[in-house]
């Protein structure tokens, strides 16, 4: 297991290469204090181009997932902001918790998260971040950005969520700032799996291991173009892009691979790419 941040993060990888990355501040419900933003992305940063890892499960420890930004008032500054005015604190502060969702979004590894509790304002936006999510049907999620007086477009948010549930569901969830469960999340088709507690993180890690099955290069690319495709200004562009990746993958050697195996009806032996 290694720690981050003085194992405010911990990340420990199994034998299939999957690591496990916990958000350890249970005291505190998981908080985004700058601390803590630096330690998952410091975590982060540690798997992004490590080979021998394949797979990422998010998840928090204790109670909940994660609470979203920490508004204890300690003294934990944003980097950069230390000395600044209100808008120099104010600015940098937003930007740290920004490039968080960025740092898990932008991970090469697909990443699951895991979450029951809380996943609230920051915590709902790390959750979007991931490309899959499962959780427990009493997690607690909301866009509750409005119960500081602000815009219920943070973070990440305002790209994410109309995107994965659409944009008449999701302009209720970020304009009523309003709670909503595990169960209500499924409906909407927010999460991949609703499990108990009791089968969380192994569900996660389950999920994440039917992903890794597949060759590397197809995980890669697939993360990759999934993302650039609902960017993507038109089906043409969308298209385009498509045809250079699959013709890219066949100097992998795994598509010779992977159609003798269907022919002879057995498991690939993929190739590194």
């Amino acid at each position: 297991m290694t720690d981050f941040g003085g194992g405010i993060v911990t990340a420990e990888r199994d034998e299939d290469g999957i690591v496990v990355i916990t958000l350890n501040r249970p005291d505190r419900l998981n908080a985004l204090a700058p601390t803590m933003t630096k330690s998952i992305r410091d975590a982060f940063a540690s798997v992004h181009h490590d080979r021998d890892v394949t797979a990422v499960v998010l998840r928090g420890a204790g109670r909940g997932f994660c609470a979203g930004a920490d508004l204890s008032g300690d003294h934990d500054p944003a980097p950069g902001a230390a000395g600044s005015g209100p808008v120099g604190i104010a600015y940098r502060t937003q930007e740290d918790l920004a490039g968080l969702i960025l740092a898990v979004h932008e991970c090469e590894k697909p990443v699951v998260a895991a979450v029951h509790g809380a996943a609230v304002g920051g915590g709902l936006a790390l959750a979007l971040a991931c490309d899959l999510r499962v959780a427990t049907p009493d997690a607690r999620f909301g866009a509750v950005f409005h119960n500081i007086g602000l815009s219920g477009c943070d973070v990440g948010v305002s790209y994410f969520l109309p995107r994965i549930v659409g944009p008449t569901a999701a302009g209720e969830l970020m304009l009523t700032g309003r709670h909503f469960t595990g169960t209500e999340a499924h409906a909407l088709g927010m999460l991949n799996r609703l499990v108990a507690e009791a089968q969380l993180v192994a569900e996660a890690v389950d999920l994440a291991r039917m992903v890794v099955s597949n060759s590397e290069y197809g995980v890669w690319m697939t993360k990759r173009g999934m993302w650039l495709g609902i960017d993507a200004p038109s089906l043409r562009h969308a298209i385009e892009m498509e045809n250079r990746t699959q013709v890219l993958g066949t100097f992998t050697g795994n598509t010779a691979e992977g159609i003798a195996a269907f022919i002879q009806k057995r498991d690939p032996e993929w190739k590194p790419f």
